[in-house]
């Protein structure tokens, strides 16, 4: 199978289109084939090994210290179902899904777990705004409502309400009930806007923090400080940066005590919940996916350029090549899926 490949840490021409042996799934897994998939902004930091402050070493230790241990990026994904497991249930061959994986997904086939964060696709969507949705959509969620615990009739400030997780971040503190102030440029003032922002604030004119007191300050571009923000926080007001380092680590440790304000540090993480909330969201309109730019595979180095520019409208998507046919249905037979689909796709 076709396959975007990096095989060292480097600028957005590293990743390039190669030949790989097709994935065969294993008895807890699903093959799917891919249609879309997004360039998200862990996947330039991981191809770049640029990492927010203090996490470099671990990075490297996480992804390989002198070279990547795993030459396909790649976490949100949009498709059909192309074989199953044998232990697998409630999914079958030819099913449309969505979801995320930890890597693999600029492929024409990625295996996942079954029992991850994959879910049937919006009837609603297309296979390009299905893969919008993970990373930015379960970032979103789990900060303003887990994290920044976000209830009705509080100020929230979005910092970098265009992106990949702040128009997400936008749609849902709105709908949590909050009053919403989206920061932005001048020429996503009107998207943001119709995201449902009740205020917009064009940074590019005066300060991203405008006129008010906020309670919850929510940063998903990494270009204000804890200290720069806490005129614009109330009393008790939370400062949430997306891209936390060592420093704002510290920094939540430090502001748990007390009744004053706080930083909250956080990681979400992708999970079946989050994406089925998000689907049931985006079916009822409450929410919708955001889309920059769609690229055919071979452009997989200017997509890679295009979110480590950061200043993408929503998301970058990249479409496969799956030029390879799907399993017969045989590949059903819980018996031999991955001997029956390697006879298919000459895995």
């Amino acid at each position: 199978m076709k396959a975007c490949i990096y095989e060292a840490y480097g600028p957005a021409d590293v990743v390039t289109v190669g030949e790989v042996a097709t994935p065969q799934p294993k008895a807890d897994e699903l093959l799917v084939q891919v249609h879309a998939a997004s360039v998200t902004t862990a996947d330039w930091r991981f191809r770049a090994s640029s990492f927010p402050g203090g996490f470099w070493l671990a990075g490297r230790m996480l992804l390989g210290l002198f070279r990547p241990r795993n030459p396909i990026l790649g976490r949100d994904y949009s498709g059909v179902v192309a074989a199953v497991g044998r232990d697998v249930t409630g999914f079958r061959v030819g099913d449309a899904v969505f979801g995320a994986t930890m890597r693999g997904a600029h492929a024409e086939y990625v295996a996942v777990k079954a029992a991850g964060a994959i879910a049937p696709k919006p009837a609603s969507l297309t296979h390009e705004e299905a893969a919008a949705m993970p990373f930015g959509g379960n970032s979103a969620l789990m900060f303003m409502r887990d994290f920044g615990a976000v209830k009705p009739g509080q100020r929230v400030l979005v910092i970098g309400a265009s992106g990949g997780v702040g128009s997400w971040a936008v749609q849902i503190a709105r709908h949590l009930g909050a009053e919403v102030t989206g920061a932005c440029s001048t020429r996503n003032v009107e998207l943001v806007r119709s995201l449902g922002a009740h205020h917009v604030v064009d940074y590019t004119t005066g300060s991203p923090f405008g006129e008010g007191t906020y309670d919850l300050v929510f940063d998903t571009v990494g270009v204000t400080t804890f200290a720069g923000s806490k005129h614009a926080l109330t009393a008790q007001g939370t400062y949430l940066p997306l891209e936390g380092t060592v420093g704002t680590m510290a920094q939540a440790v430090l502001t748990s005590f007390g009744k004053g304000q706080k930083v909250k540090h956080a990681i979400s993480s992708n999970t079946r919940e989050g994406i089925e909330e998000l689907s049931r969201l985006v079916e009822a309109g409450v929410v919708r996916p955001v889309v920059d730019s769609v690229l055919p595979m071979a452009r997989i180095a200017d997509a890679h350029r295009l979110v480590e520019g950061r200043h993408k409208r929503g998301s970058v998507i990249v479409t496969m090549e799956a030029t390879k046919p799907a399993p017969s249905d045989s590949a059903r037979d819980h018996r031999g899926v991955a001997s029956a689909f390697a006879s298919v796709v000459g895995a």
